[in-house]
């Protein structure tokens, strides 16, 4: 235990909820590496239950939160509680961005990419005024483009799967086309599994099962296969899978360092590429497969023509607030 953890003090006077969306246009008020004391103007938003504090550092090229200050805002007894905290900073000068995300895990790692950060990010920009039909957004990924659609709903251009095993990256045999790892069989926390591995910008391993309600023990072997770096190097995210129907897939995720949590989008895009290379289900037209999560559904399109990924669903405004970081026994 720390010796001086730190939690945050909500200012009731700053806090609403919001039953719709609102124009947001306050600015984050700490300066770059915010001290105990400080102030932060954040906003909480949620992407199917998997939620996230944002925070304005677009007059900045890097977080103005250090990963352990972030890890202490995501606590949901001492902080304000989330899954991660995501940065809105400047694009890089000279390249052809919009913005730059940043996120750091309620560990306070951080992660490549978030699917589900990234369309809880677009709303967020559009909310402070940025106002556009898509958003050219530098992650650790790569480029991602969000677009805002009519109906509130945002679709992710989450780019090419990465299949080669080693790029991953995961140390187990490649047995498929792409030097590919589909279905390959691993022993992890005393069980044999079949895992395919797919990296979207982050890794993943996808396990397909005939129950997720009985053939797993979600929360000893969600864990276990997490932190097995024999065979994946960098950690990795679960994700359990059942196949319902030909379009549609139920599954559940244990997030590299965010333990469970109700939606992963970049999993559910991982799901449905080994889904289709496994012989699971078949590719679906512009109408996308149908994946529930514990936090509701997703729609995920893996083009043929372009071999990219679009990731279809909401991202809404919990509320908005302020909170000085400070010290705890």
């Amino acid at each position: 235990m720390r010796a001086a953890a730190a939690f945050l003090s909500f200012l009731p006077a700053a806090l609403s909820f919001a039953t719709t969306k609102p124009s947001v246009s306050y600015r984050a008020s700490s300066t770059l590496m915010a001290k105990l004391g400080d102030s932060i103007d954040f906003a909480k938003y949620e992407g199917l239950g998997n939620d996230f504090i944002l925070i304005d550092d677009r007059d900045k090229s890097d977080p103005s939160l250090t990963p352990d200050q972030s890890e202490r805002l995501c606590n949901r007894n001492f902080g304000i509680g989330g899954d991660g905290v995501i940065f809105a900073l400047k694009a890089p000068e000279g390249e052809d961005y919009d913005f730059t995300m940043r996120i750091y895990n309620s560990d306070g790692s951080e992660p490549e990419m978030c699917g589900n950060g990234i369309r809880c990010f677009a709303q967020f920009l559009k909310d402070l005024g940025e106002d556009s039909e898509s958003y050219r957004i530098k992650t650790l990924a790569g480029p991602i483009i969000p677009v805002m659609n009519a109906d509130g709903t945002i679709t992710v251009d989450m780019g090419e799967p990465i299949l080669d095993g080693p790029t991953v990256p995961t140390t187990l045999a490649p047995n498929s086309e792409h030097n590919s790892v589909l279905e390959q069989t691993h022993t992890c926390n005393g069980k044999e599994w079949k895992i395919s591995a797919v990296s979207m910008g982050n890794p993943h391993a996808i396990i397909f099962v005939d129950d997720l309600e009985n053939d797993i023990d979600f929360a000893e072997d969600g864990p276990a296969l997490e932190s097995d770096t024999g065979a994946f190097p960098a950690k990795t995210n679960v994700e359990f899978v059942q196949v319902m129907d030909p379009t549609h897939l139920k599954m559940k995720v244990w997030e590299r360092g965010a333990g469970p949590t109700l939606a992963c989008g970049t999993g559910t895009c991982a799901l449905v590429v080994a889904a289709i290379r496994a012989g699971k289900i078949p590719r679906a037209g512009k109408e996308g497969v149908r994946v529930t999560l514990p936090g509701g559904d997703l729609f995920i399109e893996w083009r043929e023509e372009n071999n990219k990924i679009y990731m279809s669903g909401p991202a809404t405004l919990s509320f908005k607030g302020q909170a000085i970081l400070k010290d705890r026994p």
